[in-house]
């Protein structure tokens, strides 16, 4: 085990997940897999060793911080990106079934291969604008958890999102800096969308330091038919 490897098990072991020796090894491919494909396609601007289990791989995990995660079944991740939050999430929790939604097919090339790669199980990637796959029955209120991880604001996240959770669900909005501003912003929208903040947890990275917050927010009822509106309406016009 490099030093890298040794003080990440120790801080998640703090929080009560035990890595076991073929999750480090999942952990590690993923990182080399993430640093050879980024030559080809831009994933991430982070690509150190170090910095790539802090600001990736920690700060995606640390969503379990504060949710239950053994007691969630279905996970969608919005915007996945390079599989952030979703699949160091799901190395930590392999019982999850993860959708993990994007609009760039050449990023879904990349979670695919990591997916195969690492022998992740019930990992499903859909390609298309989160506008367009929530209206579809087999994605609509059919999550017990949603993520988003540095989209877009909440007041527009909420509408890519909440469509996805499940009555009595979670989307959970992970943010760097004070979101106060943001989850004022998006009251209108929480109503609208028959949604509540139910806590904004704060975390500070252990090394780096830098502030990380999770806005948690519960689905109180079944989204509106009209929501989301289409594609790229939510950003130009968020709801207010």
């Amino acid at each position: 085990m490099n030093q890298t490897e040794a003080w990440f098990t120790e801080l998640l072991h703090k929080q009560g997940i035990t890595l076991t020796e073929r999750q480090l090894q999942q952990f590690d491919l993923y990182y080399r897999l993430l640093v050879e494909w980024n030559e080809k396609m831009n994933l991430t601007g982070i690509t150190e060793r170090e910095a790539v289990y802090e600001k990736h791989f920690y700060d995606s995990v640390s969503l379990s911080f504060f949710l239950n995660l053994n007691e969630t079944r279905r996970l969608a991740d919005v915007g996945s990106g390079a599989g952030f939050p979703s699949i160091p999430i799901k190395i930590c929790f392999p019982h999850l079934e993860v959708t993990m939604v994007d609009s760039l097919n050449k990023r879904l090339l990349f979670l695919k291969h990591v997916i195969e790669a690492l022998g992740l199980e019930h990992m499903n990637c859909v390609h298309g604008r989160a506008e367009d796959i929530a209206r579809m029955a087999e994605h609509r209120d059919r999550y017990d958890l949603v993520t988003a991880r540095a989209v877009a604001r909440l007041n527009i996240l909420n509408e890519l999102c909440l469509p996805f959770a499940s009555i009595g669900g979670q989307f959970a909005a992970m943010k760097g800096a004070d979101p106060a501003s943001e989850v004022d912003e998006a009251k209108n929208s929480l109503t609208e969308l028959k949604a509540s903040v139910q806590a904004i947890h704060h975390l500070t990275l252990p090394y780096e330091l830098s502030d990380r917050h999770i806005v948690i927010v519960k689905k109180t009822g079944a989204t509106p038919k009209k929501y989301p509106r289409k594609a790229g309406l939510p950003a130009k016009q968020p709801i207010h």
